[in-house]
């Protein structure tokens, strides 16, 4: 019902990897950035799992907001993960267009966790931006197997994004039957992103991204590395200038 009513798009993927969609012609972004999207998918496109397309309305630096700070994962998504916890943050590496961090969950030690049939009960979790709308998120499963989340929001206007997920995994689990399961708890973490968006768009964007006001802890590291390296300079698709280190040499 979920996955009905939200009716997931197209995904970012074709034959060649990377395509563009109807409502967001890729082809205004740096070569760079899609260059680096389409060789880590390609990289994963044996393992490939599910799309989803979605038109969001809401400013592109809010979802970026949200995907870089792990707090989120335990408070946004309180009951889809089931009360986990992020316990530490073991290590932090920048790179040119973004950065890698690793942290550690625990799952919640009482009651029922459907989370138990996918991993043990703590792991370390890889958390990389890789450019400035490309996020990647790699889960630990069982037998040294991984789930893999791709995350690409690109910016339509001051008010409105695309954002694509693409999941991969190389568990020997029968593929419809994990393509069910997937769509079913992607749905159910957007439907639950939705509320905290709409709030954190009616927020002043400038102070969101103002390095003075992000916090120094470990969990923010990785958004305040993206801050760093792109601030506000992130525009909607027709004026978009993508910075990197590269091109101030």
């Amino acid at each position: 019902m979920s996955w009905l009513f939200l009716k997931p798009d197209e995904s970012l993927n074709d034959d060649e990897g990377v395509c563009s969609s109807d409502q967001t012609d890729l082809s205004h972004y740096r070569h760079e950035a899609l260059s680096t999207v389409r060789d880590r998918m390609l990289e994963l496109q044996r393992q490939h799992m599910i799309s989803q397309a979605y038109t969001l309305p809401f400013p592109y630096l809010c979802q970026i907001y949200h995907l870089l700070n792990l707090k989120h994962l335990e408070t946004v998504h309180s009951f889809s993960l089931s009360n986990l916890k992020v316990v530490d943050v073991n290590y932090v590496q920048a790179t040119n267009n973004g950065g890698v961090l690793k942290f550690q969950t625990v799952l919640a030690v009482s009651g029922v966790n459907i989370l138990r049939i996918w991993r043990q009960p703590i792991v370390e979790v890889d958390l990389i931006l890789h450019t400035p709308f490309t996020v990647e998120l790699s889960i630990p499963v069982y037998n040294n197997k991984r789930i893999i989340v791709m995350f690409n929001a690109f910016p339509l206007s001051s008010n409105a994004h695309k954002f694509f997920v693409d999941i991969y995994s190389d568990l020997g689990w029968p593929k419809p039957v994990m393509q069910i399961i997937l769509h079913f708890a992607s749905c159910l973490t957007l439907y639950e992103d939705l509320p905290y968006l709409r709030a954190l768009a009616k927020r002043n964007i400038d102070r969101l991204i103002s390095l003075n006001r992000i916090s120094q802890h470990e969990t923010m590291w990785l958004f305040r590395r993206f801050v760093e390296l792109y601030g506000s300079s992130i525009e909607p698709a027709d004026k978009l200038k993508l910075l990197s280190s590269q091109e101030d040499k």
